[in-house]
C-alpha cells in the first residue's frame, strides 16, 4: 500500500515538469496506409522467415528421399495446404512490391504525400495481381 502511494507520488512529480504530449489513443487515432503497409510488412517479413525455414526443412526431406516427402506432398494437395501455397505466395509478392517502394525512398524519391499513398495502393494491388498470375502459372505448368 505503501509502495503504491509512493510511486503514484513520484510519477506525479515526473509528469509534472514534462509537458509531454500524450500519443492518441487507437480509437481517435485515423490510420494511414503508410501505417497499415508498415505494419503488414513487419508481419509478413515473419510470415515469410518462418516459410523459408519450410521451405529448406522441405528440401531436406526431399534429399532424403520420397517416404519423407510424402507427408509433405499429401499436405500440399489438400485444400489447406494450397491455400498456404498462394497465401504464401501473396506476402512474398507484397513484401517485394513494398522493399522496392522502399528502395525508391533509399534513392531520395516518392516521400510526397500523393506518391507515397499511390504506390502504397500499388503494392497492395500489384501483390495480388502477382499471386494470381503465379497461381494461373502455376496451375497450368503442374
Amino acid at each position: 500500500m505503501l509502495n503504491e502511494k509512493i510511486s503514484v507520488l513520484v510519477y506525479n512529480l515526473i509528469m509534472q515538469y514534462k509537458n509531454n504530449p500524450l500519443s492518441p489513443h487507437l480509437q481517435i487515432y485515423k490510420w494511414q496506409i503508410s501505417s497499415l503497409l508498415s505494419i503488414a510488412h513487419r508481419i509478413v517479413g515473419v510470415i515469410n522467415i518462418i516459410a523459408i525455414t519450410a521451405i529448406c526443412i522441405w528440401s531436406i526431406l526431399l534429399l532424403l528421399g520420397t517416404e519423407s516427402y510424402q507427408p509433405i506432398n499429401y499436405f500440399l494437395n489438400t485444400f489447406f495446404g494450397k491455400f498456404i501455397a498462394v497465401s504464401l505466395c501473396w506476402t512474398f509478392s507484397f513484401h517485394i512490391l513494398n522493399e522496392l517502394r522502399h528502395l525508391i525512398w533509399d534513392l531520395g524519391y516518392g516521400f510526397d504525400l500523393k506518391v507515397s499513398k499511390i504506390t502504397g495502393v500499388f503494392a497492395i494491388i500489384g501483390s495480388f495481381v502477382l499471386t494470381i498470375l503465379f497461381y494461373l502459372i502455376g496451375k497450368n505448368i503442374f
